[in-house]
Order: structure tokens, then C-alpha cells, then sequence
């Protein structure tokens, strides 16, 4: 459906500066290091490092392939639009599926797992409550103009960096272990005591979790329409977001492994980075620590609110569900130029799903990013042959290797997930689930209606 003239729209309000908060608030590099980081230390010890820097190796790689296709697509409907409007409208449906469901699943899980930093100052909170009141403000701060959640962002952001300084600082000057050392024989708890050589199938199965600690430089694509110069400003973004963050992520990590004075201890331990931070920094700033880990959990599902607002409305202004609701959905704010029904919906979903056990929402969460990569670089391939992304103002270099180098780390992604009965294989038949109800719901309800066109924002005049 496309709006009336007199209709508000999204406002191209937005500078790449504010664009680049918001997608660093919502890849939270303190996520990465404080739970990811924490989680990938506990499994393979200092082979957190080759981890993580495989991970931005695969994180250059999907950079340009999320440059090249945001630039070509900066719309408001991110993956879905541009598999869409590339591989077919069936393949669009499925990563609606895959970013709908994420997004409303992912609330929850940060809210309940800000409630756990939160407990360690405020002893006994309760959890699902707190993740529900953290839910329902970051939804109403969702619904204001981009343009003042780009400043609140930043501001959260600002304390998340300075807490990830801390850490780095505290193991860099107080340096125990040879990093050399540690970068080439990466050693693990033993499980006695002692340490031992990292195998190299716990290696890879560490390094997909490595691969989610920086998911998150592609969200830019979302807010394409209230980008100004978006067709350049949507790679800059995603460039700017996957370097900063690897800085961020890597220099505490470095700084952990070669700052502890006993390695198997910490890699023994089930929260490691923690209980570096307490041992190296006393009880004041391990407290202060979990206040910004808390503060960066929040900030991301800022970050995560929008983006869910944007994918709904988006969706409803293409008239992917009954007409009422399409109606309804596809408003935008005639103050804040948000899609403030869409976004609202969202949290109100988001809401529902905290009462939903954790261990379930992660299964839920554990491969959507894989299938929505996988996705993308067919797409990318796919266009430069039929020519749908001419537009792009950010062709990649070495075209193809990334998008095929990107496609054989996903395939070992995949290959640790069926080895792992326990979470990997339920969540990626949990995914697989959701690409079929997208795609079901298209060719079932959708295609049935022929009401569904693809709305094409604009574009911004030339300068």
C-alpha cells in the first residue's frame, strides 16, 4: 500500500554519525566480550582469540556483502526487501520470518539477562519482571524520533566503551602470559586442574559463537529510509560498525588472556571474564562493570526495538497481512516520524515472550543469523549476475571470494550445529521451521490475495 500524499512518512532525518550508534548500540560490543566472550573463554580458554578473530574474518566478508546490498536497497525492509527484490518474493517472506521472529525473541532474552547483571547490585530482583518493565520502556523510547534515540544511544554507548577500556587496561598492564604463546598454542582447562592444547573441532564449534559477539553491523539496512545519502551512508555505517567492534571486543580479550595469572582457573571457571574483573579490579568496579554490562544490554534492545518497528512496518506498507491491520500498521507517527503502531506491536509480542522459558528462546535465536548470512550471499551473487544491484554505490572488491568464503564458514557453522544434539541441531531445525511458515504463509495467504507490491521509498534528490 502506498501512503497518501498527505500521510506522514519516515523522515530522512538521520545522520551516517547517528546511524552508526544505533547499529553499534544494537552489535553491543559489551555483549560480545562480557557474555559471549565470557561463554567462548569458559569453552576453549585462550582460543578465544582465534575465535573471535575468525569471526571478523567472516564479519569483512559479510560486511561487504551488507554494504554492496544495503546500498543497493536502502529500505526500510532490510533482508526481507532485498532477498525480495533478488532471489524472488518467496525467499523475502522467509527472512521476514527469520528477522520478525528474531527480533520479538531477542527482547526477552536480553531483558532476562540484564536482570542477572543487574541482581549482582540489587541483590534479589526479581527476573521476569524486570525484563518485562525492561521491555515496555525500551518499546515507548522506541517510539520516539530516530533522530533523539540516535543521542540516547550514543550516551549508553559511551559508558559500554568505557567499561570494555577498563577491562582491557586492567589486563594489558598487569600482563602475566606470553601472547605469542596464546595466539599459537591456544591452551583450555583440562578439567583437573590443568590445561591442555585446544582441539581443533572445540576450536570450531566456539567459533560460531564468536560469529553472533558481532552480528549486528548489518542492521543499518533497516533504517535506510532515514539515512540521508543513504545509498553511500548505509556502507560507511557497516564498515565503521564491524571495525570499531572488533577494537572494542579484541583489546579486553587480549588483555584478559595475558592479564590472568592463572589460565586454568579462569578458562575452569563458568564466568571468567567476571571473575577476572573482580580479581584484577576489586568488588567497586566489578560492581560498576555490571552496571554497564546492564546499561549495553538495555542499549541494545533499543536498538533491537527499532529495528523490529521498522521490519513490521515495512511489511504492512507492502501489504503482507490483512488489509485492517496493513492499515494500521504501515502509520507513522505524524510528530516523530517513527512507525509507532508497528513498533508497539512489537514490544507487545516481546512482552508475551518473556514469560517464555530462556533455554527455549535461545534454541529459537541459536541460527537465525546463519540462515539470514546464507541468504545474503546468494543474493549478492545472484544480483550482480541479473543486474537487480546495479544501483549499489559500494560494489565489494575480489568479487566473489567474500560472499563464497562467507558461504564455507556458514556450511562449518552448520556442521557443528548437527554434531550438537543438545542446542546446535534443535535450533537449526528450529530455524529451518520458521524459513518454511515464511514461506508457506507467502504462496498459502499472500500470493492467494494479490495484494502484495513491494513499496519503493523516494529517492532522495540529487545534490
Amino acid at each position: 500500500m502506498i501512503p497518501a500524499a498527505d500521510e506522514p512518512v519516515l523522515k530522512r532525518e538521520m545522520t551516517s554519525v547517528g546511524g552508526l550508534l544505533i547499529t553499534l548500540a544494537g552489535l553491543s560490543p559489551g555483549i560480545g566480550v562480557f557474555i559471549v566472550g565470557s561463554d567462548v573463554l569458559h569453552q576453549v580458554g585462550s582460543g578465544v582469540i582465534l575465535c573471535f578473530t575468525a569471526a571478523i574474518v567472516l564479519g569483512i566478508a559479510m560486511a561487504s556483502v551488507y554494504a554492496e546490498l544495503g546500498s543497493a536497497f536502502p529500505h526500510t525492509g532490510g533482508e526481507y526487501t532485498i532477498a525480495g527484490r533478488v532471489l524472488g518474493v518467496p525467499a523475502g517472506f522467509a527472512m521476514l520470518a527469520i528477522n520478525l521472529g528474531g527480533l520479538c525473541f531477542a527482547l526477552p532474552l536480553s531483558g532476562l539477562g540484564m536482570a542477572d547483571y543487574l541482581r549482582v547490585i540489587v541483590p534479589g530482583l526479581p527476573v521476569v519482571p524486570t525484563a518485562l518493565a525492561a521491555v515496555a520502556v525500551v518499546t515507548l523510547i522506541a517510539v520516539l524520533s530516530v533522530r533523539l534515540n540516535a543521542v540516547f544511544t550514543g550516551t549508553l554507548l559511551a559508558a559500554e566503551i568505557a567499561a570494555l577500556a577498563v577491562t582491557a587496561l586492567l589486563g594489558l598492564l598487569h600482563a602475566h602470559g606470553d601472547l605469542a604463546r596464546n595466539l599459537l598454542h591456544p591452551m583450555m582447562a583440562d578439567g583437573t586442574g590443568g590445561v591442555r592444547a585446544v582441539p581443533a573441532a572445540a576450536l570450531g564449534v566456539a567459533a560460531a559463537s564468536g560469529i553472533y559477539a558481532f552480528n549486528g553491523y548489518g542492521s543499518v539496512v533497516l533504517f535506510g529510509e532515514e539515512l540521508r545519502d543513504a545509498r553511500r551512508s548505509v556502507a560507511a555505517v557497516v564498515y565503521w560498525s564491524l571495525a570499531i567492534a572488533a577494537v572494542a571486543e579484541m583489546l579486553p580479550l587480549l588483555g584478559i588472556v595475558v592479564g590472568s595469572p592463572d589460565l586454568a582457573r579462569l578458562a575452569a571457571s563458568a564466568t571468567p571474564v567476571p571473575d577476572f574483573i573482580r580479581a584484577s579490579g576489586g568488588p567497586t568496579i566489578a560492581r560498576l562493570i555490571s552496571l554497564c554490562v546492564a546499561a549495553a544490554i538495555f542499549n541494545a534492545m533499543i536498538a533491537v526495538a527499532l529495528a523490529g518497528g521498522r521490519q513490521l512496518y515495512a511489511s504492512a506498507r507492502d501489504g503482507s497481512w490483512p488489509a485492517a491491520i496493513n492499515r494500521r500498521l504501515a502509520r507513522v507517527h505524524p510528530t516523530f516520524h517513527s512507525p509507532h503502531v508497528a513498533t508497539l506491536t512489537v514490544g507487545a509480542g516481546a512482552l508475551a515472550c518473556c514469560f517464555v522459558p530462556l533455554n527455549v528462546l535461545v534454541v529459537i535465536l541459536a541460527n537465525g543469523n546463519v540462515a539470514t548470512y546464507a541468504t545474503l550471499c546468494v543474493a549478492v551473487m545472484i544480483g550482480r549476475r541479473n543486474n537487480s544491484t546495479a544501483q549499489t554505490h559500494a560494489r565489494m572488491k575480489l568479487f566473489p571470494l567474500p560472499p563464497l568464503l562467507a558461504l564455507l564458514a556458514l556450511a562449518g557453522v552448520l556442521w557443528a550445529d548437527m554434531l550438537d544434539p543438545a542446542a546446535g541441531l534443535p535450533g537449526l531445525l528450529v530455524t529451518v521451521a520458521m524459513l518454511c511458515a515464511g514461506v508457506g504463509y507467502y504462496l498459502l495467504v499472500v500470493r492467494r490475495r494479490n495484494i502484495w507490491r513491494h513499496y519503493a521509498p523516494a529517492e532522495e534528490p540529487r545534490r
